[in-house]
């Protein structure tokens, strides 16, 4: 991505006018075929080790001298920004109509530039009311998520979905991740674009997901390669690894979520028992 194309509490004053991408119609060559393999036929998956889960549990034992095993809702602060973080802003950004109070997850890192939604910024409107232009072209997408909230993601004009959090079977793992369509960002969460919107659609369709595990959000946040840290580095976010368990606490209004995390992430994910209840 170019500079030109990066916005942040730095850089971004207004909202530019969102782009409505879902209701773009794509070129054939551009499509994505949702081609599910049977249960019979698919193959066994290769199930990798929870290394979030396993690095909290190290981090939670390093701050108290009685180790127990931790809950399924945690955070804990982190130094350097990474693929499923949470960028949480700080009282720097009070006064920022755009970034006051919010939490950013951010979806990829690394050598790609940072990009991220905000989970906290509710719009008025549900995809059945932007029906009419976000989904102008496709009526069975808008019908198979008619009911669902549509987030404001940032000042970016791009829209994304994320798929979860969701509980992944002790057997068979997890069939959204076996299809090899959306981008994984923790286990049991993946992202997708206007590209396999269509897809998520045909999952919700045949019952593999639920509406609900699907939150549509309209722009996003991106910076370039350097930018974001250096934004942390200056105090403007607080930098917390979480469980996907913390992610379905966004439902909450604007403002709780930052509060919620906030507070897993000051005491270490803990409660007064040392334990994170469920």
């Amino acid at each position: 991505m170019s500079k030109a194309t990066m916005a942040s509490p730095a850089s971004t004053a207004a909202r530019p006018k969102p782009h409505l991408l879902f209701g773009t119609r794509r070129s054939a060559n551009s499509s994505i075929t949702c081609d599910f393999k049977s249960e019979d036929g698919a193959a066994v998956p290769v199930i990798d080790p929870d290394w979030r889960s396993f690095r909290a549990q190290l981090y939670f034992n390093e701050q108290s001298s009685s180790a127990k095993k931790i809950g399924d809702k945690w955070a804990h602060p982190l130094v350097e920004p990474e693929k499923g973080c949470l960028l949480i802003a700080t009282e720097k950004l009070d006064g920022s109509h755009i970034f006051e109070r919010t939490v950013i997850l951010l979806l990829s890192a690394g050598v790609r530039a940072p990009v991220g939604v905000i989970l906290n910024r509710p719009s008025l409107m549900s995809i059945k009311e932007a029906a009419g232009s976000i989904f102008a072209d496709d009526a069975d997408i808008a019908g198979a998520f008619s009911g669902r909230p549509l987030f404001f993601g940032g000042p970016l004009e791009e829209c994304f979905f994320i798929l979860g959090p969701r509980r992944t079977a002790a057997t068979g793992g997890d069939v959204v991740a076996r299809t090899g369509l959306f981008e994984e960002v923790m286990p049991g969460v993946h992202y997708g674009t206007r590209e396999t919107v269509g897809c998520a659609a045909e999952l919700a369709k045949r019952g593999v997901v639920g509406a609900r595990d699907l939150r549509f959000f309209d722009g996003f946040c991106g910076w370039e390669r350097e930018q974001l840290r250096d934004e942390v580095r200056a105090g403007l976010w607080r930098v917390a690894a979480c469980s996907p368990a913390v992610l379905g606490l966004a439902g909450v209004v604007k403002g709780g979520l930052w509060e919620e995390v906030q507070g897993l992430a000051r005491l270490g994910g803990r409660g007064e028992e040392g334990v994170v209840t469920d």
